[in-house]
């Protein structure tokens, strides 16, 4: 085999256009990319390692030959056109919520739970992006002293809410620092009946809200962390908050662990080594992450590093990654490159 053929659905958005750059450092041979989106995006041209590729209209057919399709345009997308895909012989790495909380399919985050790829049956979840860097980070953890509880605040970049809404968030800026009448019609969301400006402000929904006065983001962030660590027994909570940034997500993150002898140094330890993730940890210097750390590295930043004053097994710390590429377009590359070196994708 000289390399697979990779299709990806969703290509003219901000994640599919991450994809494409995420794709050109993939270590997994690559034989073709075919890049397809809705019919208004087909005929415009992208370049990939020096070729310009035409997108084209998705269609059920779109996927004949193709080995790997990923798929970031949309759940309502994913639903229509990854069974098609998948009947036609790919293996679909699903970057939307459609699938993630399907038992017969995987949730994955390499650094976590790579071996779970082996159970797929044609369709593979990406999880939320607050969720996989606060796995990246749990994960050294949850395996030295073992985890009981988290309990996570997230500050979250607006470029998670698309284009539309980095720009609004820019135009409000500028109105409001003109001292100028701005307009607010995307967040916190765009499906529900008011809208906030998020410029110089910061707004704790994010998505509708659902049961218990929770929305399904911070719902996402608490089943989706159950899932991947495969473990029910986890307590998890979750407010997630959209904040004047346009990209990349901080977490404040309080976790409680098993084994009473968990200490700062030891939990350094243990994150200095491991997969993923970047140590920035030194309150003397002023030495901890933010989003500009992160902002086009692949890698999960983590500092503040703390323990609680009153639970003896309760520890802090704060974590940081760029939601558009770990947080969607590198950890779904990292799937690819996962399913080739276990050799998991038929060709």
């Amino acid at each position: 085999m000289s390399g697979y053929h990779i299709a990806i659905v969703g290509a003219t958005g901000a994640v599919g256009s991450k994809m494409m750059e995420m794709l050109e450092e993939a270590t997994f041979p690559i034989e073709s990319v075919t890049l397809l989106a809705s019919k208004r995006s087909a005929g415009k041209v992208k370049n990939f390692k020096g070729m310009e590729l035409v997108i084209k209209e998705t269609t059920p057919d779109s996927f004949e030959g193709i080995d790997i399709a990923l798929f970031s345009a949309g759940g309502g997308i994913s639903k229509q056109f990854a069974p098609e895909a998948v009947k036609r012989g790919a293996v679909v790495i699903d970057n939307t919520s459609a699938y993630r909380m399907d038992l017969n399919v995987p949730l994955v985050v390499p650094e976590v739970n790579e071996e779970a790829l082996r159970t797929h049956q044609g369709i593979i979840a990406n999880p939320n992006c607050s969720t996989i860097q606060m796995m990246v980070a749990l994960e050294p953890i949850r395996k030295k002293y073992g985890l009981k509880r988290i309990i996570v605040s997230t500050y979250q970049a607006v470029s998670g809410a698309g284009i539309s809404a980095i720009k609004e968030m820019e135009d409000q800026a500028q109105h409001m620092l003109n001292k100028e009448g701005y307009e607010a019609n995307i967040l916190p969301c765009g499906g529900d009946q008011k809208h906030f400006p998020i410029a110089f402000n910061a707004l704790p929904q994010i998505d509708v809200f659902s049961d218990a006065g929770y929305t399904y983001e911070e719902w996402k962030m608490m089943n989706e962390t159950k899932k991947i660590m495969a473990d029910e027994t986890i307590k998890v909570a979750a407010t997630c908050v959209r904040i004047p940034v346009v990209s990349g997500h901080s977490e404040s993150i309080y976790f409680e662990v098993e084994d009473e002898l968990a200490t700062v140094f030891g939990i350094q330890q243990e994150l200095m080594i491991a997969p993923g993730v970047v140590l920035q940890d030194d309150p003397d210097t002023q030495t901890y992450p933010t989003p500009l750390t992160a902002v086009g590295k692949k890698e999960t930043f983590v500092g503040r590093i703390r323990k609680d004053l009153d639970e003896d097994k309760g520890f802090h710390m704060w974590v940081v990654s760029d939601n558009l590429l770990k947080g969607a377009a590198w950890n779904s590359i990292q799937i690819a490159e996962s399913l080739h070196k276990l050799d998991l994708v038929k060709v």
